[in-house]
């Protein structure tokens, strides 16, 4: 399903009362995922179809955590556990913890977990690089990560021009990405590339994230609420992997 039909799913229902139409839609969908950054994936859009914008993103947190975790235990299926992993890699700090005890709890039961269950939320943190125009107008900021062999990217392009904010995001195989944008940057003098650490990958971005989203574009504003709670999660995760033990 792409983020339309996901949006068009989700957008008029009340998130305390979705768990039905969620639940549904986990059946028909997390049979065919077979790796966790899909199923995060998968988590990111329909939370952020639930949410619609970053200001109501907290409030449909919470009410996740209140309302369709009980529920998510009390059905008790494997389609349900699924659900309640991927709220506790991705979720708010109250959605995780409520998440994953919940999820704890089911497999007490004797429900199996997903074959990703033991991965998600928690990949490597690998390479992580910016570029961005001589003048300093726009910047892309891009952290890649992997599940074992399987690596990914996580690029976020920012608007210095509207006050630094979030213009778009998006993810993709981070295989030969880090070569590609190197030679691209080496071929235009009016480019700026740099490698950077996780630190300086996490700061950038959570300026970004504090200084709002900004699309100029339909599909930007698309990418921005389908990825918002993947990018929020692995800002965390870099963070984390900065900060001194």
């Amino acid at each position: 399903m792409d983020e339309a039909d996901i949006a068009e799913l989700f957008a008029p229902i009340d998130p305390s009362k979705a768990f039905g139409v969620v639940l549904r839609e986990a059946q028909d969908v997390l049979s065919h995922i077979n790796g966790p950054v899909d199923a995060e994936l998968w988590g990111s859009d329909m939370i952020g179809a639930l949410a619609s914008d970053a200001a109501g993103a907290p409030e449909v947190m919470a009410v996740l955590a209140t309302a369709i975790v009980p529920a998510a235990e009390e059905s008790g299926t494997p389609e349900a556990l699924a659900l309640l992993r991927i709220f506790g890699a991705i979720g708010s700090a109250e959605l995780r913890s409520a998440a994953t005890e919940a999820a704890g709890r089911v497999v007490a039961a004797g429900v199996p977990d997903p074959g990703w269950a033991a991965m998600i939320g928690a990949p490597a943190v690998e390479k992580c690089w910016y570029y961005s125009d001589v003048g300093g107008r726009q910047e892309s900021v891009t952290a890649t990560f992997a599940y074992g062999d399987d690596e990914h990217a996580l690029s976020v392009l920012i608007d210095h021009g509207t006050g630094g904010g979030l213009k778009d995001v998006w993810v993709g195989d981070a295989r030969g990405l880090l070569d590609k944008t190197w030679l691209a940057a080496e071929a235009d003098p009016l480019v700026v590339f740099e490698t950077i650490d996780a630190a300086n990958a996490s700061e950038r971005l959570e300026q970004a994230i504090s200084a709002g989203e900004h699309p100029d574009k339909p599909d930007q504003a698309d990418d921005l609420t389908a990825h918002r709670a993947l990018l929020h999660a692995r800002v965390r995760l870099l963070a984390e992997t900065a900060a001194p033990e």
